[in-house]
């Protein structure tokens, strides 16, 4: 339904307004009619298109009734489907007739201007801006949804930057536009009516913290782009230029969906008239279009591997050399964090978890920083934020807890469940069962997963674990067939299984933890005699889903090729019977198995695989805004 204002009209002056291009105009017949005025007529020039509302029907001008009568709800409306040349050049006449009729007792004449106004973005998601008869005002979800979309401008494009490029206001290059959204201001008409009426942008009070516009004019000069939307400024007066019609601004996000943020902004543009010198302006047109900032989107490990990361600390050379051997195999490039940037913190799967954002028009990777900030705690900061690398972080309020470490961060593959499409996976925690005492993922961290929208988590119960992560009990590995993954679960009791096998086979002496110096190397008869490790294990199975039971998860996925660790015995017929059962169940589905020793001092089996590696992955295919969360 087209826009509608109500128009005042008077006998004893001529009135003079605007008609905005789309709109309808309302005119008050029966408020400016001469006190014996019993009827009225109304003729307009060729540009304007009449209508009087007589008895609720609205009837189309010229017609065969020459003159209404001013019956209460009388009305007439006016609408304009051509630009004006020249100001006032269409006019309407109103005139009105007592009881006798003949001459006129009294007429109303308005002039008229017709202008175009109107703020446009990407609605259409094509990457392009353009003007559709979509609805700006509002944003839908799905592969035939419409609405805008605005990325967090969250990466350092100047490295000589301290911060990331949302937290200033200021345009430090051209790649720095290139992360906005075009929103464009349309004026069209005689350039001056727009003299006379003041043209303002303006975006809603609890919207300005979420972003910031820029505008440059008609200059291509970086230093003529000015900050003039966000932050404290709520209102900018457009002055439309004398020789174009179109004013580019580029629109940023500050912030992601969050708690109180769903992540729409709406932007408003209105033309203001005054009708008197010395009364305040009032509103004739508003024209909106609304934005929703982009989610940002964590990759599975079934998604393709674009960048390894590993630290290098006192002990680990060998671990780093395997790692970068296995990242060749891959045709993976490997980034390895040094000593001086680690601080002897390893456990970068912890500190970090790599994402992305999305918009038609561009698609950058984003690191998600954790409470955690142990060694590694200004890594992404200092060697990962970048030109086209953005950062964020969530800070828990409470004492982190090691349920705030990513690697109880995973998502999954793309799922249906129980008839509901997750096109972009689900996003897994772990957490404990509500009651007094249990460790759960900061608040700060699950309530910024929720709001994204697009990888709905789910809790799973990991605080039986001593560090708690989920990655310690599943992970996901590519497959060709079925869903395309397969998802692996530990298993204590496949493991008893093998054990039992290998005991009736005669290899109950077989020992564990071959080769390694100062741990204790119990035999495969000693294992199943001990009944306290037996009843744990019991326990343990029931706290782990059921899915393939495997014997080792916390691994390492790079395409095909899986770096797994190194298990240690028992050696059966010189070989390792828990690698070769592992193998076993993975090979068949085209799976490369690399076993990798990352044992030292104070763990038996380290999980330094996972938990000291970190993966950039390809975005999925799939665009976010084609789905219905």
């Amino acid at each position: 339904m087209a826009q509608q204002r109500r128009v005042q009209l008077s006998t004893q002056r001529p009135t003079s307004t605007v008609c905005v291009l789309g709109t309808e105009l309302s005119l008050d017949v029966c408020g400016s009619a001469p006190k014996d005025a019993v009827a009225f007529h109304v003729q307009g020039t060729p540009g304007v298109k009449l209508y009087v509302v007589h008895e609720t029907q609205s009837i189309k001008l010229p017609s065969s009734v020459s003159r209404w009568p001013l019956a209460a709800g009388a009305e007439v409306l006016l609408a304009m489907d051509a630009l004006s040349k020249d100001v006032g050049d269409e006019k309407v006449r109103i005139s009105y007739f007592g009881e006798a009729g003949g001459v006129p007792v009294g007429r109303a004449m308005l002039y008229l201007t017709c202008v175009d106004v109107s703020l446009d973005a990407d609605t259409s998601r094509s990457g392009a801006v353009s003007r559709t008869l979509l609805d700006k005002a509002t944003w839908t979800w799905g592969p035939d949804g419409h609405g805008a979309i605005l990325l967090v401008n969250c990466d350092r494009d100047d490295p000589k930057a301290e911060m990331p490029d949302n937290r200033d206001t200021a345009i430090r290059s051209y790649a720095d536009l290139k992360d906005m959204s075009q929103m464009v201001l349309r004026t069209r008409g005689p350039r001056t009516i727009f003299a006379g009426h003041r043209l303002l942008l303006h975006v809603d009070f609890g919207d300005a913290d979420k972003v910031g516009v820029f505008y440059g004019g008609n200059s291509v000069a970086l230093e003529e782009y000015k900050h003039v939307l966000g932050g404290s400024k709520l209102v900018y007066a457009v002055k439309p230029s004398r020789h174009q019609e179109e004013s580019i601004f580029y629109v940023e996000g500050l912030a992601f969906p969050d708690v109180g943020f769903s992540g729409l902004v709406a932007f408003h543009v209105t033309l203001l008239e005054s009708p008197e010198k010395g009364l305040l302006e009032t509103p004739i047109f508003t024209d909106t279009v609304v934005f929703r900032v982009a989610p940002w989107i964590m990759t599975p490990n079934t998604a393709a591997p674009l960048e390894v990361f590993v630290c290098s600390v006192d002990d680990n050379e060998d671990f780093v050399a395997a790692v970068g051997a296995m990242a060749e195999k891959a045709k993976c490039p490997l980034t390895v964090c040094p000593l001086l940037e680690n601080r002897q913190d390893r456990w970068i799967q912890d500190e970090v978890e790599f994402g992305y954002v999305q918009a038609p028009h561009k698609t950058f990777p984003v690191v998600f920083d954790s409470p955690r900030d142990r060694g590694l705690k200004d890594f992404p900061v200092k060697s990962i934020l970048g030109p086209d690398f953005g950062y964020v972080a969530r800070q828990a309020l409470e004492d982190a807890s090691s349920l705030d470490s990513f690697g109880n961060l995973e998502v999954s593959p793309p799922v249906t469940v129980r008839g509901k499409e997750y096109p972009l996976g689900r996003i897994l925690i772990g957490s404990s069962f509500p009651r007094f005492g249990g460790r759960r993922m900061a608040k700060a961290v699950k309530d910024f997963l929720v709001a994204q929208q697009v990888q709905a988590p789910v809790e799973l119960f990991s605080d039986w674990l001593q560090v708690g992560h989920v990655d310690e009990f599943l992970s996901f590995v590519p497959a060709p067939d079925r869903k395309g993954f397969r998802l692996l679960l530990a298993s204590p009791s496949a493991c008893y299984q093998l054990l039992k096998e290998k005991q009736e086979e005669g290899f109950g002496e077989a020992a564990m933890f071959q080769g390694l110096e100062e741990v204790p190397k119990p035999t495969i008869n000693e294992i199943l005699a001990n009944e306290g490790l037996r009843k744990f294990n019991n326990y343990v199975q029931i706290c782990i889903l059921t899915g393939i039971p495997v014997l080792q998860v916390n691994m390492l996925v790079l395409g095909r090729h899986l770096g797994i660790p190194k298990p240690f015995g028992p050696l059966v017929g010189g070989q390792c019977c828990l690698e070769e059962r592992v193998r076993a169940l993975l090979e068949p589905l085209g799976l490369t198995c690399t076993f990798i020793d990352d044992y030292f001092s104070y763990h038996v089996l380290s999980g330094e695989v996972h938990c000291g590696t970190n993966v950039r992955r390809k975005p999925f295919a799939f665009k976010w805004w084609h789905m219905v969360p």
